[in-house]
């Protein structure tokens, strides 16, 4: 047994690029693990700036300097996060207020078709297990409540940090973007000086992540315009807030959609019961998902996020757990890292047969 793990060890780390690699991955591990607290502002201006590189490149081809570049693309940027601001956060926020407010109502009707079922249906349900069930749901809506005015009044000490970042991620975003190559430069004098292997998995990440967070964020605004027309053709109440909703929802493969759906079918049985319009407005619903997963989602990522879906839930549910929202953002771009090192990684066996 001990000759197999030290064979193993010699194929797997006799290489000093290997081991650097391997040092460079751990590092970063544990200042993620640790630190990625304080490191918020940073990860969401290194978001930004990946995601205003192109436009700061194409000004700079056609004679714009860096500096100047970087500045209208930041400008513009700003100006357009400041218009959904003010347009679309505060009538989402208000659909938000009106939803939690109707909430009771929507229980109660739910209560009462739940109570016809021991009737229709003597042999599949029990009268005793829908009070049972009723109870508890009225319940949870009570501590639902209790929360909601909780995390109102905690949101109010959030204000100084929210303001605070809302001058920082700019500033560092327009750093990043303006000294995108000393930047790269400092780090890479830090790093070992055999990074050969680090060097060939950081070119391939690094346009992996550039593609997956533009795409992302291309399929999030097509995804939410589209179901807000939809919605909206339907006349569905809180038709901003749900698409707002479907939007963030793309973020988590598979699960996000499937959590999404719920709120939907929950507000258009409320206001349409089960007749035909509800089903006709779940029915446009489903087609813009379909044309998401199989349309959109080829056609922004191409090959660049060869995994099985399998891999991607497990992505999630690990990353998510480690870093929270970051985790479960960056899931997909971390699983196709792990896969890059392992398809990079030396193997002395591999190369005697070469």
């Amino acid at each position: 047994m001990l000759e197999l793990l030290t064979q193993w060890y010699r194929r797997r780390f006799s290489d000093p690029e290997a081991i650097a690699l391997l040092v460079i991955l751990v590092a970063g591990f544990c200042i993620l693990f640790f630190l990625h607290g304080l490191l918020a502002p940073l990860l969401v201006a290194i978001v930004f700036a990946y995601l205003l590189e192109w436009p700061t490149v194409r000004l700079e081809r056609i004679g714009c300097s860096r500096r100047l570049a970087a500045t209208l693309v930041l400008v513009l940027f700003v100006g357009v996060v400041l218009v959904m601001a003010f347009v679309v956060a505060p009538v989402a926020w208000q659909q938000g207020i009106y939803l939690i407010r109707d909430m009771p109502g929507m229980f109660n009707k739910l209560a009462d078709f739940a109570a016809t079922l021991p009737r229709r249906y003597p042999a599949l349900t029990d009268a005793g297990i829908i009070d049972a069930m009723a109870e508890n749901l009225r319940a949870r809506m009570s501590v639902l409540g209790d929360s909601v005015v909780k995390y109102s009044l905690a949101s109010l000490v959030g204000l100084l940090t929210l303001a605070i970042y809302l001058v920082l991620v700019p500033l560092m975003v327009f750093f990043l973007l303006k000294d995108k190559e000393q930047m790269l430069n400092a780090v890479r004098r830090v790093l070992p000086r055999n990074r050969g292997l680090a060097g060939q998995v950081w070119v391939e990440m690094n346009q992996q992540i550039t593609n997956y967070i533009r795409g992302k964020v291309l399929e999030m605004i097509v995804v939410g315009i589209a179901t807000w027309i939809g919605f909206l053709i339907f006349g569905l109440n809180y038709s901003l807030l749900l698409a707002v909703l479907v939007g963030i929802s793309v973020l988590i493969p598979y699960i996000g959609a499937f959590v999404v759906t719920i709120p939907v079918i929950c507000v258009a049985l409320f206001q349409f019961g089960a007749g035909p319009e509800f089903w006709s407005c779940f029915a446009v619903y489903l087609i813009i998902q379909g044309l998401d997963g199989n349309l959109l989602v080829p056609v922004l990522f191409s090959e660049a996020v060869n995994l099985h879906p399998l891999v991607i839930i497990l992505s999630v549910v690990i990353f998510g757990g480690l870093w929270g929202f970051w985790g479960v953002f960056f899931a997909i771009p971390l699983a196709t890292l792990i896969k890059a090192v392992v398809h990079a990684w030396p193997d002395d066996m591999a190369l005697e047969e070469k």
